[in-house]
């Protein structure tokens, strides 16, 4: 396979919502979900998200598990993973954890204006902080130039972590390969709450649907894992 393995992450309410409309981040998984998530983590190469991710959350995307860095380092590999994000805009905060977190330094994928705009928002970041570099990948960005990219990077095993319009594009672009769905145990019921993905033409319809390969509970959240056929794992 000449791009990498994609698997996509995410954790979502019964009725399909990744947070609420709260101003506190919605806990929608349990420890040992998230142990689990830590671990798949570290056994890839780069780790995705978009704007609305980071501007909502502020997330680090680190491996949490000294063991599983130590493990990392053992390999030979940095002990965290590559940061990926992608915006149409190329506005975000410089500021971020996202930015100034890690070893292994970040991507930034936009295209059109939002490369200058991009650019412009990574100038004047403290010399200390992991390098971040800005690459065009269409107007709007494309899943498949975001994977070619990656590619030539030696990216093997790329983990998509959200938010809705990133899953959104990946899985109607056909170029996922997993999918793995935490599903909290209760209801958001909010209309304006962000939703695990947008409307869009999915491959995966009631005549070509994913492969479920997994069901199982952690506690009182069932986590779910799809193969969705675009290709085998190395």
């Amino acid at each position: 396979m000449d791009r990498p393995y994609t698997i996509l992450s995410c954790a979502a309410s019964v009725d399909g919502r990744i947070d609420d409309t709260g101003p506190r981040r919605l806990r929608l998984s349990n420890e040992a979900d998230f142990a689990e998530i830590d671990e798949l983590r570290a056994g890839c190469d780069a780790i995705l998200v978009g704007a609305g991710t980071l501007r909502a959350d502020d997330p680090r995307l680190l491996v949490r598990s000294p063991l599983l860095r130590e493990r990392r380092r053992a390999r030979g590999r940095t002990e965290n993973l590559l940061k990926v994000l992608v915006t149409r805009s190329g506005e975000f905060s410089p500021e971020a954890r996202f930015f100034s977190t890690g070893d292994a330094g970040a991507v930034v994928y936009t295209g059109g204006t939002g490369v200058g705009a991009a650019r412009r928002a990574l100038e004047g970041r403290p010399a200390d902080d992991p390098p971040a570099e800005v690459v065009d990948a269409g107007d709007p960005p494309t899943a498949k130039a975001i994977l070619a990219d990656l590619a030539d990077r030696g990216v093997s095993r790329l983990l998509v972590e959200g938010g809705g319009h990133v899953h959104t594009l990946f899985l109607t672009s056909g170029l996922a390969d997993e999918l793995r769905l935490a599903v909290a145990p209760f209801f958001v019921g909010e209309e304006e709450a962000p939703r695990f993905v947008l409307p869009g033409a999915f491959p995966h319809t009631f005549d070509a649907p994913m492969r479920l390969v997994e069901a199982r509970a952690l506690g009182d959240v069932a986590v779910l894992r799809y193969r969705l056929g675009a290709g085998e794992e190395a």
